[in-house]
This record gives structure tokens, C-alpha cells and sequence, in this order.
């Protein structure tokens, strides 16, 4: 039996879900070896969907999806999604689309912006291409970022965006998710393509990794090995923290839900709390004696950044609709992150 680090079983976790079967079966997870798209690909599985994943582990791990790789149902294709034949072929035998992959993390936009533009618009762009060809349903991850430093809190979908300036490279992810976004709805609009843009706010959980800058693994590594906490900016900038088998458990409803087809919906949290104040609460669940320290954005990423003050969703049209509620509380999420973790730093 594997043994999930920081959580149940997945022989277990099957156990209890096995009566809630899935309203298709077969899915294509593009990103399927990422943080996201490994705990989908898991919560699939245990609903006794086949799942296909597409991922050219440049950003996603085998080790993500190693307790997975022994199950006949599901398959991994290396390759990037850049390629349209491997596209059009894992696509034409799955029910369902969910498109994960894209390029992700503060320091990996800032270091690599071409990639990011590349993967994020040209990406999508062969995913909905091939989807219209076989007429199915996409689920297209976007991002909070849409909102870009827009003031208006809590976001609403409707929202205006506020895009800072191109010297900015923070905000070609941002544009690059809008442009993604534009083009799903217009193959919605233009061909009658089943598609979902789902918002993801700051999803938090095991196998994320610092490296790319996530705050929530980059304090923990740092609390539990000693080292200073490092708080980008004045820190009173605030963040809303999901746990990821929220986000997962969701995202299955809106693809099962015919009138989600056609629309936008954020998916996160809506409870706020300053990056100062995460500090402290990952300092205090860790009993750590690391110092919190405060660097100047332009130390932490060698040139000027652009940040938003405030992200915090409004969750309305997805509470209307699903019924969805984030169950998982902040300190609940980290008390299981610090834990898998810590196990991975002993091993």
C-alpha cells in the first residue's frame, strides 16, 4: 500500500469515494506530473476515471505521480503540448479536457519570459484547436493574476483588469492567461466548444515546490531548516490560501455541471492574510526560532517588481452554482505541508 505523506492512503482515499463515480470516463490532464495536476490525476483515478496526462516534466515530476504510474488506467505521454499530433491523439480518446500546463512561479516568469508567453498562449491555443476538432469539453486553468492591480476587492469575474506596465515581466503571465481566456470563450462563442475558465487563487498543498517562488513551501523549507524566513516587500501585501484537494474536488463539479459551460469562475479562498502574518503562523506551527526577515523586492528578484497589494476573490457565482465552499482552514493546510515536508527533509 502507498502511503501518502501527510494524508490517507491512496488505497484508502479510493475506499471512500468509490460510490462517486464521475459523469465521464476518460480525462486528458495536461500539466498531469505538476502540483495541481498530480492530486487531480489522483482524485480521478479514485472515481474510476481513465486518466491520460500530457507533460514534458519540465516545471511537473515523476515523483508527483510515482504512486500512480502502477495503475492500469492511467498513462503518462511525455511530451510538451506544443506538439499537436500528441495532443490531437490523447485528446480524441478522452471525454473531458482539463488544461493544467503553463508555465508557473514569480521567479520562473521574471527569469524566462519567453517561455512563458510561448507555453501560456501557443499551448492553450493548440489544446482548444484540437478540442473544437473532436468537440470536447476543455476546463482551462487561468489565473488570479487576470486582475492584475486592480483595487476593486474582492474580485469579481466581471471585473475590470489593471495590467501594470510591459516593463513590469511579471505582467506577460498575466496577459498571457488573458489572451488564453479570450480565445476559450471565443471557441465557445464562435463554434459551440464546451469550455470552463477557472480562476485559481493561491492553491496551496504537498508536492508544491519553492523552487520557482511559492511563498507557502519557501517559508516552511526555510522554518524547518533554521534559516531566515524571507518576507518579499513590506509584507502587508495579503494573499488567500486554498488546499489543493478543495481546488481538485471543484474543479471535478464544474466539469460534471452543464451550466458551467460557457463561463468564468474564480476558485481559491476568500479568507485574507497578510505574507507578515503567514510568516509568523508557519514560525509558530513549526516551533521554529528562524528570524523573519524583510527584502526589497528588488534584492529578492534583481530588478524592479510590481506587485498587487491585495487578491482575494469573490466567490458568489461559484458558491450559486456548485455549492462550493473552501473546507480546509489555513493552519489545517500548513499543519499537513509542514508535515510531508519535514518527512522529505529526514529522507
Amino acid at each position: 500500500m502507498v502511503q501518502k505523506k501527510g494524508g490517507r492512503s491512496t488505497s484508502q482515499r479510493a475506499a471512500t469515494r468509490r460510490k462517486r463515480r464521475c459523469a465521464f470516463g476518460r480525462a486528458l490532464v495536461t500539466g498531469g506530473a505538476g502540483f495541481i495536476g498530480s492530486h487531480l490525476c489522483e482524485e480521478l483515478l479514485a472515481r474510476g476515471v481513465t486518466v491520460d496526462v500530457i507533460d514534458d516534466l519540465s516545471t511537473g515530476s515523476l515523483a508527483n505521480i510515482k504512486p500512480l504510474m502502477d495503475n492500469p488506467e492511467f498513462n503518462l505521454v511525455k511530451d510538451t503540448i506544443l506538439n499537436e499530433q500528441t495532443v490531437a491523439l490523447v485528446t480524441e480518446r478522452c471525454d473531458v479536457v482539463f488544461h493544467l500546463a503553463a508555465a508557473v512561479g514569480v521567479e520562473l516568469i521574471i527569469a524566462d519570459p519567453v517561455r512563458t508567453i510561448e507555453t501560456n498562449i501557443r499551448g492553450c491555443e493548440v489544446v482548444l484547436e484540437t478540442a473544437n476538432r473532436f468537440n470536447r469539453k476543455a476546463i482551462i486553468a487561468s489565473s488570479s493574476e487576470i486582475y492584475g492591480k486592480s483595487e476593486a476587492v474582492p474580485f469579481r469575474e466581471e471585473d475590470d483588469s489593471v495590467i501594470g506596465a510591459t516593463i513590469y515581466s511579471r505582467w506577460s503571465y498575466s496577459c498571457s492567461k488573458m489572451i488564453d481566456e479570450f480565445l476559450a470563450l471565443a471557441y465557445h462563442r464562435q463554434f459551440g466548444l464546451p469550455v470552463i475558465i477557472v480562476r485559481l487563487f493561491n492553491t496551496i498543498g504537498p508536492r508544491q515546490t519553492g523552487q520557482y517562488g511559492m511563498v507557502v513551501p519557501r517559508f516552511v523549507r526555510a522554518a524547518l531548516s533554521g534559516e531566515p524566513i524571507r518576507v518579499f516587500g513590506s509584507g502587508n501585501q495579503t494573499r488567500c490560501f486554498a488546499y489543493v484537494e478543495d481546488i481538485v474536488q471543484a474543479l471535478i463539479k464544474l466539469a460534471e455541471e452543464p451550466r458551467a459551460v460557457g463561463e468564468v469562475f474564480n476558485l481559491g479562498s476568500d479568507r485574507e492574510i497578510t505574507i507578515a502574518d503567514l510568516a509568523k503562523t508557519v514560525k509558530r506551527l513549526t516551533s521554529s526560532r528562524s528570524r523573519i526577515v524583510f527584502v526589497p523586492y528588488e534584492e529578492a528578484y534583481g530588478q524592479n517588481f510590481d506587485d498587487m497589494q491585495r487578491r482575494m476573490p469573490d466567490l458568489t457565482k461559484i458558491r450559486r452554482l456548485i455549492g462550493y465552499e473552501p473546507k480546509t482552514s489555513l493552519d489545517d493546510a500548513l499543519k499537513i505541508i509542514i508535515t510531508n515536508i519535514r518527512e522529505a527533509l529526514q529522507e
